[in-house]
């Protein structure tokens, strides 16, 4: 079976991460996680992985939790740290046959493997840290274009119908013989289910599309959730994003 992707699964935790009022998370989170990309200096950006660290464990998010979805992330992170190791022109600090290690191309791809760490590390105390519907309202708050926040909704909305519909799919194919090959017939047989898989995602939207519009949808979220923005909000968020400034003034410093 598939494991669905609940970014959201311990919202219901409390921490003051959790008491955080939305809006003011997204807008201090993705300030940090903008200062963090953008440091020129790699033992600032390592200060910067140690606080998203910081931020995770304050969120108390367990550690498997976020590991199940980093590992996936750090086989693409690594691999740009590799092929900048070896690619990148400099001064050469080791070889291995004909391929030689650049002191400038590891340092280039270790400043953006750590700066994609952090910034994918702190996406968990920032969305995992409340409902995805409470995200979505936030964001149309922040007068994020509507169309956007919609279509933000609804692709998360049917990531699950679309993985359910899909292991139906490959229940019935494998209940009929098939089985996953490197030939021509398997490869033409996977083309053909992705192929069915997309005629019924559109003949599902056109019904979903049709329900909704006759019971009144007009294209805005609405929920339940009403937001108050409290002192100790904004003293995070003063907090956070002081530390985000902080980066970069102590890395022009340095400099």
């Amino acid at each position: 079976m598939i494991e669905y992707p609940e970014i959201d699964r311990y919202a219901s935790l409390d921490s003051p991460l959790h008491r955080f009022d939305p809006r003011v998370k997204i807008i201090a989170f993705l300030f940090l996680i903008f200062s963090i990309v953008l440091i020129p200096d790699l033992r600032i950006a390592f200060v910067g992985l140690f606080f998203a660290v910081f931020m995770l464990v304050l969120s108390r998010i367990p550690l498997t939790f976020v590991l199940s979805y980093l590992k996936w992330v750090a086989m693409f992170i690594l691999s740009f740290l590799v092929i900048l190791m070896f690619t990148f022109p400099g001064k050469e600090i080791a070889r291995f046959y004909f391929l030689s290690i650049s002191a400038e191309g590891l340092y280039t791809g270790s400043l953006i493997t750590v700066r994609a760490f952090s910034a994918v590390i702190l996406l968990f105390p920032m969305i995992g840290t409340m409902k995805f519907d409470t995200t979505i309202k936030a964001l149309d708050r922040l007068k994020v274009p509507n169309s956007l926040v919609q279509m933000l909704m609804f692709t998360y909305r049917y990531i699950f119908v679309f993985v359910a519909e899909f292991q139906r799919i490959w229940m019935a194919m494998v209940s009929r013989g098939f089985k996953l090959r490197t030939t021509i017939y398997a490869l033409r047989t996977i083309g053909k289910a992705l192929g069915m898989l997309f005629v019924r995602s559109y003949e599902r939207a056109e019904r979903v599309y049709r329900a909704m519009r006759s019971r009144g949808y007009t294209g805005y979220q609405k929920t339940l959730v009403k937001f108050e923005i409290r002192m100790k909000d904004y003293l995070l968020a003063v907090f956070i994003m002081g530390f985000a400034i902080s980066l970069h003034v102590v890395s022009l410093v340095g400099m």
